[in-house]
C-alpha cells in the first residue's frame, strides 16, 4: 500500500517549486510534457527532465543550447542534441512505429532551423516524415518537381520567411491540411516575421492554418495530431509508474 501511494501521489503532477511537471500529459495528449528551455537554467532543465523521465520513455526539449543538452545528458546518456533545430530528444520506446505521411517543407535554406524543429517534433510524436527544403516561389519549378509527394501527403508543414507566399502555393496544390509557419528570416519591412504571418493569415488557398512566428514545435505537434487520426501509434502512452 505504501509503494502504491508513493507512486500514485505523483501521477497528477510533480511539484518542483519552480515548476509543476505534468505527469498526466501523455495520458491526455499521447506524448509527455515538452520542456521549453528558453529562460530556464541548466539546473532547472536537468531537474525537470529527471522528473519527466521517471514516468516516460521519451523526452523532447525545445529552444535548447549546448548547456541545456549537457544538463539533460547528465541524467540520460541516450539524449541527442539536434543543433540546427535547437532540440534535445530522448527516445527509449521499444515499440515505436512511424505512421502516416507528413511532409515538412521550407521555402529557403535559412528557414531550415524552424522546419527541422517541426520535423523532429513530428517524428517524436510518431509521424513518418519526408523533408523537402529550399523550394521557395522564386524558383517555382523546384516545388513542382515534388508534386507527387505533395499529392500523397496526409498533412504538410511549410516554413517560409521573406514574403511568406509558399504555403498558399502548396495549399493550392495539396488535398490535405497545410500548416504554415512564418519565420523571422528577411529584410527590414519583413518586420521579423510579421509580414509573412499576415500573408499566411490572408491566404486565398483553402485548408491553410497558421501558427506563430518561428513556432516549428507547434506546427510539428499539430501536424502529428492530424497525421495520427485513424492511425494506431504504439509506444505513445505514458510508462507505468507503478
Amino acid at each position: 500500500m505504501d509503494e502504491a501511494y508513493e507512486s500514485l501521489k505523483h501521477l497528477p503532477f510533480t511539484d518542483l517549486e519552480f515548476a509543476k511537471v505534468d505527469n498526466h500529459r501523455a495520458m491526455r495528449k499521447g506524448f509527455p510534457e515538452v520542456i521549453f528551455c528558453q529562460g530556464k537554467t541548466p539546473g532547472q532543465i536537468k531537474t525537470i527532465a529527471q522528473a519527466l523521465l521517471k514516468n516516460a520513455d521519451a523526452l523532447l526539449a525545445t529552444r535548447a543550447d549546448e548547456a541545456a543538452f549537457e544538463a539533460v545528458k547528465s541524467v540520460e546518456p541516450q539524449a541527442l542534441y539536434h543543433a540546427q533545430a535547437r532540440v534535445i530528444s530522448v527516445d527509449k520506446r521499444a515499440d515505436k512505429k512511424a505512421v502516416g505521411n507528413i511532409v515538412i517543407m521550407s521555402a529557403g535554406t535559412a528557414d531550415l532551423p524552424v522546419a527541422e524543429e517541426a520535423a523532429i517534433t513530428a517524428e517524436m510524436l510518431g509521424g513518418s516524415v519526408k523533408r523537402i527544403f529550399d523550394v521557395g516561389v522564386a524558383g517555382l519549378h523546384r516545388l513542382l518537381s515534388f508534386y507527387e509527394i505533395i499529392s500523397q501527403a496526409k498533412v504538410i508543414v511549410v516554413a517560409a520567411g521573406m514574403d511568406g507566399v509558399l504555403p498558399s502555393v502548396v495549399g493550392g496544390l495539396a488535398s490535405c491540411p497545410v500548416v504554415a509557419i512564418p519565420t523571422s528570416v528577411g529584410y527590414g519591412a519583413h518586420f521579423n516575421g510579421l509580414a509573412p504571418l499576415l500573408t499566411m493569415l490572408n491566404s486565398c488557398a483553402t485548408g491553410v492554418a497558421v501558427v506563430n512566428i518561428d513556432n516549428g514545435f507547434g506546427a510539428g505537434y499539430l501536424a502529428a495530431m492530424i497525421n495520427r487520426i485513424g492511425e494506431e501509434t504504439p509506444g505513445m502512452e505514458a510508462k507505468d509508474s507503478g
